[in-house]
């Protein structure tokens, strides 16, 4: 498995501006596909965004779309996060994860970073 480092959370103001990132190591960076998760108290895991191994593809929930950026740089096997116009519903922990090209499975995850957003 691939193992991922996430950092850049912390407390920001509502439609104020945080860039995550996460960090893999152990596999070829490029073999993988790259999702970014958020799990906010008493609520399920959700999926926030996800790109493919090139970068090529991205797919967003609705509740950021035009909010979020998720991209990657394979030289540095590091996926980003940006995200802004940061609402209070957005306070969470981040995780980011990892699936084989072309596995719908996200078997390896990192540790999770905080994200509070103030209202």
């Amino acid at each position: 498995q691939v193992q991922l480092v996430e950092s850049g959370g912390g407390l920001v103001q509502t439609g104020g501006s945080l860039r995550l990132s996460c960090a893999a190591s152990g596999r070829p960076f490029s073999r993988y596909g790259m999702g970014w998760f958020r799990q906010a108290p008493g609520k399920e895991r959700e999926l926030v965004a996800a790109i493919n191994w090139s970068g090529g593809s991205t797919t967003y929930a609705d509740s950021v779309k035009g909010r979020f950026t998720i991209s990657r740089n394979n030289a540095k096997d590091t996926v980003y996060l940006q995200m802004n116009s940061l609402k209070p519903e957005d306070t969470a922990v981040y995780y980011c994860a990892a699936r084989p090209a072309g596995s719908p499975i996200f078997g390896s995850w990192g540790q999770g970073t905080q994200v509070t957003v103030s209202s």
